[in-house]
């Protein structure tokens, strides 16, 4: 089969429209996509060191004898101590207001540039190239970035849209098999707020989504950018419809929150914390028993994730308390009215909480 030919979406902002690319092979025409934009010739990139030992030679040419900025890899790297340090290499680079921060990794390294793009010189131009699924699906596209505390997910950030965004699935192959699975969450995430047929069709073609087969991924990639764009024009600063991309991660940021970020990766916390979404949609009467067992038929396949058995329903309880998601003391929920659509709650109560997550196993 050949490749599917290249998708482009354009998404507007408070910060004007941007273009999120996605095709086999783009990553290797940044320069012109870049030149494009008309910026200044000073920049910088942001990765982390397993991403340019595997994908660098991507951007080498386009970085000349400049060297990209190596941040710490993982969930505990989102830290503002991570984001002074490449404060401090746009001070040695003279980065001014028509320069540009281009984050080339995962989640962690574009929420982390991004926080740095949007409050150096009190912000700067941001490009997103995303090397993971997960980010080249949600967290890429948006424009919300930030970091956390160790009492939270998230909990300092900023509205900061990019001025571009560059998904390229062949960069996928080399990513290990753990951190694709964790992108694949955000994947049904996608099918079961927004799309039956996404839902449908990745489980009909996991095996191929698994194979890094681009006519089959790069279309399920670009539904979920489709998607995410959509809700985020309505919605740019999470007032309403775009709390609907917090499916499942009420209670999945929490899990990280509580294992200190150590022993899950982000889709596989989200992955918890849809069971327990979609337990609590079932016991509301929103969502049918059936369609949960669809939902957890498709987590399942997807492989073994790390255990929540030992964790405590009492310490999660805490720090949902802290979500960001809680405005005027009532939490804004996310419940599945199926596969397909949701409906936002402000009234899901702790012992309704507590339910959910003994029944997915914490205690």
């Amino acid at each position: 089969m050949t490749p599917a030919a290249p998708v482009e979406i354009i998404v507007t902002s408070e910060r004007g429209p941007y273009r999120v690319h996605i095709g086999a092979g783009l990553s290797d025409d940044l320069p012109h996509l870049f030149d494009s934009l008309r910026l200044g010739a000073k920049r910088i990139v942001v990765s982390s060191a397993p991403v340019w030992h595997r994908q660098g030679k991507r951007l080498g040419p386009f970085l000349g004898r400049e060297r990209p900025t190596l941040i710490p890899d993982g969930e505990r790297a989102k830290s503002l101590t991570t984001v002074s340090r490449i404060y401090d290499a746009c001070v040695r680079r003279g980065l001014d207001r028509s320069s540009a921060i281009v984050a080339f990794g995962g989640g962690v390294v574009g929420d982390v540039a991004g926080f740095a793009a949007a409050s150096y010189l009190r912000g700067i131009t941001l490009v997103q190239v995303p090397t993971t699924l997960l980010a080249q699906v949600d967290s890429a596209i948006g424009g919300k970035v930030g970091v956390n505390l160790a009492v939270g997910k998230n909990l300092v950030g900023a509205f900061h849209a990019p001025s571009l965004v560059l998904c390229d699935p062949t960069v996928l192959r080399t990513l290990p098999r753990r951190q694709f699975r964790a992108g694949l969450y955000e994947v049904v995430k996608y099918g079961v707020i927004a799309s039956r047929p996404l839902f449908d069709r990745v489980t009909a073609t996991l095996p191929r989504i698994f194979a890094h087969d681009l006519p089959t991924l790069t279309p399920v990639i670009a539904d979920c950018c489709r998607i995410k764009a959509d809700v985020v024009m309505a919605d740019e600063r999470e007032q309403g419809p775009r709390r609907a991309l917090n499916f499942g991660h009420t209670i999945g940021h929490a899990l990280e929150a509580i294992t200190r970020y150590r022993r899950f990766l982000h889709g596989e916390a989200i992955g918890w914390g849809m069971l327990a979404a979609a337990r609590l949609s079932v016991m509301r009467g929103t969502m049918q028993a059936e369609d949960e067992a669809e939902l957890q038929t498709l987590l399942a396949a997807l492989g073994k994730r790390p255990a929540v058995r030992d964790l405590r329903i009492a310490d999660a309880l805490t720090v949902v308390g802290r979500d960001k998601k809680v405005v005027a003391g009532r939490l804004h929920f996310v419940l599945a009215r199926g596969i397909g659509s949701t409906e936002i709650v402000s009234d899901v109560t702790t012992d309704e909480l507590a339910l959910a997550m003994r029944q997915i196993g914490l205690r």
